[in-house]
């Protein structure tokens, strides 16, 4: 029988992404998520948790969370549990994590939301043109904020 492992979660950052290039080149980011539940007790009183959650994305999702996500941002992410072990201090660790294979942004400043799994065009050329658009992609970023409308994927 074959299984199958598949987590949604929906919930906050609690830290700003870490962005690192492992030994390979390959890009990975990783982040914690905060993720608040309710229910009601025995009594009937509503009652509140926070569960903490470790995240790992990578390649060009990494460099996308990396760059438009920060502490406090809201995010729904989908993938799957992994767990990885360690030997720290003469003693065996273990951590399950999730590995982020899909990912949309949740909120932000007007409730636009953007799709990580679709493709991002970003490899088209910027040749200086005479025309400028608002669309067009550019590698001088401003200190504007950033419209997640205007994100292509």
């Amino acid at each position: 029988m074959r299984g199958f492992n598949k987590v949604v979660l929906m919930g906050n950052l609690t830290r700003d992404p870490e962005l690192r290039t492992i030994p390979s080149g390959q890009q990975v980011t990783s982040f914690s998520l905060a993720v608040n539940r309710t229910w009601k007790n025995s009594d009937g009183q509503q009652q509140e948790a926070v569960d903490y959650i470790d995240c790992n994305v990578w390649g060009k999702p990494a460099e996308i969370i990396n760059q438009y996500m920060s502490k406090g941002s809201g995010i729904l992410v989908s993938g799957r549990l992994q767990q990885r072990s360690w030997e720290q201090d003469g003693q065996k660790r273990s951590k399950i994590e999730v590995v982020v294979e899909d990912f949309n942004f949740v909120g932000g400043n007007d409730g636009g939301s953007g799709n990580g799994g679709g493709s991002s065009n970003s490899s088209s050329s910027s040749s200086s043109s005479s025309s400028s658009s608002s669309n067009s992609s550019s590698n001088d970023m401003s200190d504007e904020p950033i419209n997640l409308d205007d994100i292509p994927f």
